[in-house]
């Protein structure tokens, strides 16, 4: 009887609940298949609703994440109404720093596991929910809700420059597109200022015409935009002439310099007259540019999905070298070298899909430049490998508890076969519940492209194309207006 109750205790103690990631990966492999409404289909599943027109009553545990999942499924299924409220919804209830942590949750992520307690959102993650959402009220030339939306990300920029890291709060894809939400908004200082740090996170040529057309109605400058108007930085005024001597009596030296009211009268006039005699003579106006603008924003593949993993002891503490501490790294190797501790389960990022590939669009016929924005990717990819030595320290720590409170049964039962029992199942019952967090935003696109073209009013034909999905829509620009058009391809 002891050896099979032995064995499935060993194999509880190996098994455990696979996490966030599980109960995405049928929703994840549909989008992998192109099948965006049976992935559709299954976020509504797992948040227990009947349908996308549906918002879960309580946002704890996992939904609001699933909540985002579903927002970037919708997109790409063109229902930017809905994407918009649930990227509005999640947006409130996932914070950037773990300020509702509270002990409860300090003992549930010591004892067992570090999904227990609230989700926290890597700073990529919080910038990319209002990014993603001026793309759904763009779309809809919804110009008030995208402000709405590039304030926050101002206020939460802020924030993480303020709290987090400066390199942090750079988002590329947000600031270009609040620049160009505040420019159609007829707000060139904002729209400047926005232009600005998106420069200072990538050099984009598709910045140069704009910034140069707004550069004629704003003075802000600063190093970049200077830079790219080809402008010097501005030169000190001329120190005033020094206070003439006071006239004597003696006669005025023949060969000297004419006196300036002398000079003023001469028939030479400054520039400001010229400007003013050349509007007097009635010279005709620059005949107004009533040309539109078509912004196209593709989005394709998905930053890398979180995944369980094991790996030795030996290799844990390797990541975790700078994050654990002293006693518990003591702990952990005499531990492992009873054979008491060999393997470590922990959170590992997995491979993004789709980064390699070049999304293409067409205007009328004509194929036309986009330009990459941002490697969302590479950005989860970054803050991953900042947080890894931490989480996997948690981890280690974790596995120390259990085993400690194993012995300690061991022990308190007098050891023996019973013993060893009631020791193996306090630790097979910690670590079933001990799962690795692999929560995160994996339907997030993996790279963002723009393209932008000025067009003559009137009727337009717009062909975009990326991981083999195309779309062809037509729009109309109005004199002076403009147009968005976007493709979310999340396979």
């Amino acid at each position: 009887m002891e050896r099979p109750l032995l064995a499935a205790l060993v194999l509880g103690s190996v098994v455990g609940c696979a996490g966030h990631a599980a109960h995405t990966l049928e929703a994840r492999t549909a989008l992998d298949l192109g099948e965006p409404k049976k992935a559709l289909a299954l976020l509504n599943e797992a948040m227990d609703v009947d349908s996308a027109k549906q918002v879960p009553s309580d946002l704890g545990g996992d939904q609001a994440l699933f909540l985002l999942d579903r927002a970037m499924v919708l997109q790409q299924l063109d229902q930017y109404k809905l994407s918009s409220r649930d990227l509005g919804i999640a947006d409130k209830s996932i914070d950037v720093l773990d300020l509702s942590r509270n002990a409860a949750n300090d003992v549930a992520r010591y004892m067992f596991s570090d999904d227990s307690g609230p989700y926290k959102a890597p700073p990529y993650e919080k910038l990319m929910i209002n990014t993603m959402n001026m793309v759904n009220y763009l779309v809809r030339r919804d110009l008030n809700g995208a402000r709405v939306e590039a304030r926050r990300l101002t206020v939460m920029q802020r924030f993480i420059r303020e709290h987090e890291d400066a390199g942090a709060a750079l988002s590329g894809p947000g600031s270009y597109l609040a620049g160009f939400v505040f420019e159609k908004s007829g707000k060139p200082d904002e729209a400047l200022r926005f232009y600005d740090d998106a420069l200072s996170y990538g050099q984009y040529q598709s910045l140069v015409e704009p910034v140069r057309r707004l550069a004629t109605q704003s003075s802000v400058r600063s190093p970049r935009i200077r830079a790219l108007l080809n402008e010097s930085a501005p030169k000190p005024p001329p120190r005033p002439p020094p206070e003439p001597e006071p006239e004597s009596d003696a006669p005025p030296d023949p060969d000297g310099v004419p006196a300036p009211d002398a000079e003023a009268d001469t028939d030479k006039p400054s520039t400001e007259k010229d400007a003013g005699a050349s509007s007097a003579a009635g010279a005709p106006d620059k005949p107004k540019d009533d040309s539109g603008e078509l912004l196209v924003i593709v989005s394709f593949g998905r930053v890398p999905a979180k995944y369980a993993k094991r790996v030795p002891i030996g290799l844990a503490l390797t990541y975790a070298s700078n994050a654990l501490s002293p006693g518990d790294r003591q702990r952990a190797s005499y531990l492992a070298a009873q054979g008491l501790v060999t393997w470590v389960n922990y959170p590992e990022l997995g491979k993004a899909r789709g980064q390699y590939d070049i999304p293409e669009m067409a205007v009328d016929g004509s194929w036309q430049t986009l330009e990459g924005i941002v490697a969302v990717d590479r950005e989860a990819k970054r803050a991953w490998e900042a947080a890894r030595g931490t989480v996997v320290a948690a981890a280690i720590t974790r596995m120390l508890t259990r085993v400690v409170a194993g012995e300690a049964i061991r022990r308190g039962s007098g050891g023996g076969t019973l013993g060893a029992l009631l020791s193996l199942g306090t630790q097979a019952t910690l670590t079933a519940t001990d799962t690795p967090d692999t929560r995160s935003w994996s339907t997030l696109p993996a790279r963002i492209a723009f393209g932008r073209l000025r067009l003559p009013p009137g009727e337009h034909v717009v062909y975009v194309r990326a991981r083999g999905v195309a779309k062809q829509q037509k729009i109309a620009i109005s004199p002076g207006g403009f147009a968005v058009v976007n493709l979310t391809v999340l396979n």
